[in-house]
Formats: structure tokens, sequence, C-alpha cells
């Protein structure tokens, strides 16, 4: 299995904080908010991972992460340029990714307690694909998910009028 930390986005909300480099590298308890997905793919097993960059300061993240190494990864960069959302930029690892089953992973997200679990259950399962989901009080703010029997029939980016509570948990 391999990994894809998604290090695009402008931070737009972020500013002024954001006007000198990438929201992913904002320090969260002493270290950047996006070596946390890059840790949590680690402890599920996951050593092999691309990230995807965007055109804020995407030096600054090859700078602190370099080849993984220090991490214990290995990490191939690709650059996506202009943000053209979730999908296009995992349609730029169709070469590193290959055959391979993938864990896309939101590089301003930390979730508690790892993905592990998330990533055992996915493995024991049949499915083909797999969305973390979880119940939130402002859906508008997020990317949503619309489901109809129990089927997610399409995903929306920050709703006006939101078709669920249930946001997309970054993986």
């Amino acid at each position: 299995m391999k990994g894809v930390i998604l290090h695009g986005g402008a931070g737009t909300r972020l500013r002024p904080l954001t006007h000198t480099g990438p929201k992913q590298l904002m320090p969260i308890a002493n270290k950047p908010m996006s070596l946390y997905a890059l840790e949590a793919l680690k402890e599920a097993g996951i050593t092999d991972i691309a990230v995807i960059l965007g055109t804020i300061a995407p030096e600054k993240v090859q700078e602190y992460y370099g080849d993984g190494s220090k991490f214990g990864v290995k990490i191939k960069y690709i650059n996506q340029g202009e943000p053209k959302g979730i999908a296009h930029a995992v349609k730029l690892t169709e070469h590193f990714v290959g055959e391979d089953p993938i864990v896309v992973f939101l590089a301003d997200n930390i979730l508690k307690g790892g993905i592990r679990e998330i990533i055992d259950e996915f493995k024991d399962s049949h499915v083909a694909a797999a969305i973390e989901l979880c119940h939130v009080p402002n859906p508008e703010s997020f990317g949503v998910a619309d489901v109809k029997d129990d089927k997610i029939i399409r995903l929306v980016e920050k709703p006006k009028d939101p078709p669920s509570d249930l946001a997309l948990v970054s993986i």
C-alpha cells in the first residue's frame, strides 16, 4: 500500500500567517501539521509516499522533508501547480501508484489515534474505495458527502446548502 499526502491549498483562512509558506508546514505542538499525516502513514506501515505540492512555497516542503529518509519513509514529490481539486491531485499519482492500493491524506488534518485501524478495516473489507466521514455541526465549512440509501453519491466542497452533516475526514 502506498500513501499520498495532499500538501497543496493556499491557506487563505489563515492569512497573514500563510503569506510566507504553506499552511501545512505551520507548527502544531512544535512540529509541522503535515508531519502528523506522514507519521500516521508510517505508523500504519505505509512508507512509500507521494507528496502533492501546490504553488505556495513547494521548495519549503521539499527542503523540510527531503527524500523522507530522516523520517523513515521514501518520498516522491509531484507538482500539481494551480489547485484543481482533490480528484485532479490523486490522478497525478497514477504512475507513482501503479496497481497498488493507496491511502490519500490531506496534509492539514490531524487525526487523533492515527489511521492504523482505518487501514486494517479497509484491508479486511472487499470494497474498492472508502471515505472516512464525521458528523459536524457546520457542514457548510467542509467537504460534505451526499448519501442516498447508505451510499455516497457525490462529494460537495463547502456547499451553501449541505446535503448532509457528514464531513470528509480527509482520508
